[in-house]
């Protein structure tokens, strides 16, 4: 297979140390998360033989690890206005509009936030995995707007993700959901996985779960509607829609986790991340940028408002 061929001869100190802990320690462009996925694909040897991700190192151990070289991904390039709301060497954060798919998938092949990447940055772009591609360290979905950070390097992606991972990523949202939440303020401590009635929809299950915690407080009372602020402690798919359903407060708007009969204007789920902090992978600084509320998140609360 071609791409850059890493050899690591095991030392006495990692005798007994799980290799994926091994390869991302010798190699520093790697995190964990991705040397498992090059054991997975069968891109580490050890002793010219495949082994699994939890195999335990021996002296002497010859550790051959093969990172695939990148190769472009069929996305053409679309000259799409982008809000950046910072942008350095390393990165740049975006404030996505409600509406505007990130990935190109079935449907909606053209017109995304990648597509408008292509363009924006240029040669600029991660090839984590083995694929170039503008390095969506984290997504949101089609109709939640607002911030998320791209990476343009592999070094600056991996670190992020790594920040992700160990939770110390700050991403705060904006919502309005239906009911009036009792508490000013409280935890949703519930795993998530796909749901085993329907595929495409996560759910609050116990099989093949990851943990996830969502943080809230009161911003604003309606009676039939609640304003809140959300934080995530971890960032699974659909998560905050998730957790707010289980809890019995849907996020307004939300035709897939909500009531059908929602506030028409609305056009999908009222939600917003509206704030995003980071350590710079390659500063050491802490970053926070925060973006404003939409127009039709702002209308919607005014309609609210007016009608107290």
């Amino acid at each position: 297979m071609d791409g850059d061929i890493r050899t690591i001869i095991v030392e006495n100190d990692q005798i007994g140390e799980r290799i994926d802990t091994v390869v991302a320690l010798s190699i520093d462009t790697l995190t964990r998360s991705a040397v498992q996925k090059l054991i997975v694909d069968g891109n580490v040897f050890v002793n010219e033989e495949i082994v699994a991700k939890n195999y335990k190192a021996k002296s002497g151990d010859i550790i051959k690890v093969t990172i695939p070289v990148p190769v472009l991904l069929n996305v053409e390039p679309q000259d799409i206005k982008l809000d950046v709301v910072y942008e350095d060497d390393d990165l740049l954060v975006v404030n996505k509009p409600k509406g505007m798919v990130v990935h190109p998938a079935p449907g909606n092949p053209d017109g995304t936030l990648v597509n408008a990447l292509m363009f924006h940055c240029g040669d600029s772009l991660s090839g984590i995995n083995g694929v170039i591609r503008p390095g969506i360290v984290h997504r949101i979905d089609k109709d939640t707007s607002g911030l998320l950070i791209v990476a343009k390097n592999d070094f600056a992606h991996l670190n992020l993700a790594e920040q992700i991972k160990e939770h110390s990523f700050t991403r705060k949202y904006k919502a309005v959901v239906h009911g009036n939440i009792k508490d000013d303020e409280g935890t949703i401590d519930a795993p998530l996985g796909r749901s085993p009635k329907d595929r495409k929809k996560m759910a609050v299950t116990d099989k093949n779960s990851r943990n996830a915690v969502t943080h809230f407080s009161v911003l604003e009372r309606f009676g039939s509607y609640t304003f809140l602020e959300c934080k995530l402690e971890t960032g699974r798919t659909h998560q905050i829609r998730v957790h707010m359903a289980y809890k019995g407060h849907p996020v307004a708007g939300d035709l897939v986790y909500g009531p059908k009969n929602t506030p028409k204007e609305l056009q999908g789920q009222c939600l917003h991340a509206g704030l995003i902090g980071f350590i710079h992978p390659r500063t050491g600084e802490y970053l926070e940028f925060e973006a404003p509320l939409p127009e039709y998140f702002e209308n919607f609360l005014k309609k609210l408002r007016d009608s107290k």
